[in-house]
């Protein structure tokens, strides 16, 4: 594995090369290249795989600490990426808030990526009830900055219509705290409020997926990517597991990924 950083006009990229042959790239918003790294050592066994600290996470540090990290602005770097490691153009598979990275890098960047599969996409601007879901994610914001964090993943939780937390782990070390907080200021409601651009994404240069889990029914991103699915006029492609799948079962994952990207 090789790891560096690349310089953008307001921040240092971190990210991480393995393996020889097609590009693929795995993004996350705001899980970054320790989440993705099982899989991509999988990956890496045929493809050359690009992971990614996105900005103002982990490795990844911004000039000015308390800007904003909108889709675009992942977009732009990720297309920077894909530049400079020189072995695209690439498939992407974003997942999360990487999977409304990936539809922006397919919008502003056409043909950097040949393939974009968007795994479960927090895109609640589609939603009929899009009021409702922004004024949620306030709320839980707001819970957030008054200095409740238990209070705001509980609201998160409730709003994704998830019953079951994560299994319980050690407590959080300093990074995963300022990454925490990273993402309730600075990176939720960009994602959130994301606006597909559907003629673009149906018509253009990228061929793009909607991926959703076989364990996501009924929750919140069940909802939003049938409803991006429908828009593009194509159904979602099934994904074992749930919304952390790459994560929770990376074989499984990565077997089902190489079939999806067979059928490209």
């Amino acid at each position: 594995m090789q790891y560096d950083t690349l310089r953008v006009s307001d921040a240092t990229i971190y990210y991480e090369l393995r393996g020889h042959g097609p590009l693929l790239v795995l993004v996350g918003a705001p899980m970054g290249t320790r989440f993705f790294a099982p899989a991509a050592d999988l990956l890496a066994a045929d493809h050359t795989v690009l992971t990614t600290d996105p900005r103002g996470i982990g490795a990844s540090v911004l000039d000015t600490a308390e800007s904003d990290s909108t889709p675009e602005a992942r977009a732009d770097d990720l297309a920077r990426l894909i530049a400079h490691v020189d072995a695209g153009p690439a498939a992407v598979f974003g997942s999360s808030g990487g999977a409304v990275t990936a539809l922006a890098l397919a919008q502003r960047h056409p043909g950097v990526a040949h393939t974009v599969i968007a795994h479960e996409p927090p895109v609640t601007a589609i939603l009929p009830d899009r009021e409702e879901r922004n004024a949620a994610v306030e709320d839980i914001i707001a819970t957030y900055e008054s200095g409740d964090p238990a209070g705001a993943w509980k609201k998160f939780m409730i709003n994704a219509n998830i019953h079951e937390g994560p299994p319980p782990g050690p407590e959080p070390d300093a990074q995963q705290l300022a990454d925490e907080r990273f993402w309730f200021r600075h990176e939720m409601r960009g994602t959130t409020h994301f606006a597909p651009d559907i003629s673009i994404l149906r018509d253009g240069a990228t061929t793009v997926r909607v991926a959703l889990g076989v364990d996501s029914a009924g929750q919140l991103l069940d909802r939003t990517s049938h409803t991006l699915a429908e828009l593009l006029g194509q159904e979602t492609v099934p994904f074992p597991g749930g919304h952390i799948a790459f994560v929770m079962d990376p074989p499984g994952f990565v077997a089902r990924l190489r079939e999806v990207l067979l059928m490209q």
